[in-house]
């Protein structure tokens, strides 16, 4: 007999392990790509990054769910900017007051978050329609599924570029003595696009209803 989730009904289930799989906003929608370009280069910022954005997406949803029946239609998009303007001002306090060094490392980019798709289109694709429970789910799913492909080309471009992970050194010192050399290419921005490239063609490989067709 198959087991039910007992912590998730089975459609809120859905709402969380979607985003991070079949449509993961990054490598299926192909959102959030610009900060990706700018945060993936050490894992901590990206880490940092994918936290901030994953608080402000799923308490914007939960915020919007919850007043969405009083929003008049000419003025929700003003209210849901107020909204994130308001937590990403928040979430950029904290970061300052608390790490300050990876703030500066993140730079524009945590401001950013206020004009970022993903936010902006589950609150209109989702909140503005759902219960808040629901809508706290999904903002929680979509946050972390940026998040995931944001670790996963950090990763890479932390790890060959520098020879590090989470600025400790993985690769050892007898590497280097024999002649390896880290990828100055990695630590450029043009190498996300790369792979994150790479990742959307293992995507699609693995489910080839999502191809385009010609």
């Amino acid at each position: 007999m198959e087991q039910k989730n007992t912590i998730l009904p089975t459609n809120t289930h859905k709402l969380f392990t979607a985003p991070l799989n079949r449509t993961n906003p990054v490598i299926v929608q192909v959102l959030g790509i610009c900060s990706a370009l700018a945060v993936t280069v050490n894992l901590k910022p990206a880490f940092v990054m994918a936290l901030s954005v994953t608080v402000v997406v799923a308490l914007s949803n939960i915020i919007i769910s919850q007043i969405r029946n009083t929003i008049p239609t000419r003025i929700r998009i003003i209210v849901q900017l107020t909204i994130i303007a308001t937590l990403v001002i928040l979430i950029d306090q904290l970061l300052k007051a608390f790490v300050y060094d990876i703030s500066k490392q993140l730079s524009v980019f945590v401001g950013l978050i206020i004009t970022n798709c993903i936010v902006m289109g589950r609150l209109e694709a989702f909140a503005m329609n759902n219960k808040p429970w629901n809508a706290f789910i999904d903002g929680l799913g979509n946050g972390a599924g940026y998040g995931l492909i944001l670790l996963i080309v950090a990763f890479f471009r932390e790890l060959l570029g520098y020879g590090t992970l989470w600025d400790y050194q993985v690769v050892p010192d007898s590497f280097y003595e024999a002649g390896y050399e880290n990828n100055g290419l990695f630590i450029l921005p043009p190498m996300t696009l790369i792979i994150v490239g790479i990742i959307i063609w293992v995507h699609r490989s693995r489910h080839e209803d999502l191809i385009e067709k010609q």
